[in-house]
């Protein structure tokens, strides 16, 4: 199983950044029909809507567009929304990893929907925390 960060659907997006953009679009179209499959986390859908609205209000993008965006990359992949399970695996990665609160957050999550590679420009390339495997697309 397959997740994507917040980054990707950003740089998706992004008309400033175009290589990043070309490869984001290019990884989310390869996603799509991945036969491992790929959710978005519910924490990733959340920080996607927090970006757009930060473009809002910097006059980047309108109101409209903004739930046009989300909306478009919401439907993508299903959400998966984390349960109280992952808590106990949160506090073990935090620690162990010595992750970031949002970091440790979001890869329990990710081990709880059975995630195995995290496409992220975020974390630390390469690392498996768990038989879960960060892969920054951008390089």
């Amino acid at each position: 199983m397959n997740a994507v960060d917040t980054n990707v659907f950003v740089y998706s997006l992004d008309v400033n950044e175009p290589a990043k953009q070309a490869k984001a679009q290019a990884l989310l179209a390869g996603l799509l029909g991945a036969p491992a499959g790929t959710v978005t986390p519910w924490q990733v859908a959340g920080e996607l809507l927090n970006w757009l609205r930060k473009w809002q209000h910097a006059g980047k993008v309108s109101g409209p567009d903004v739930e046009t965006h989300f909306r478009n990359l919401l439907a993508l992949f299903p959400l998966a929304i984390p349960s109280a399970h992952a808590y106990p695996k949160y506090f073990d990665l935090y620690s162990r990893f010595s992750l970031s609160h949002w970091d440790a957050m979001l890869l329990a999550a990710c081990k709880e929907a059975g995630v195995t590679t995290l496409y992220s420009e975020d974390m630390d390339a390469g690392t498996d925390y768990d038989g879960l495997k960060i892969v920054n697309p951008f390089v």
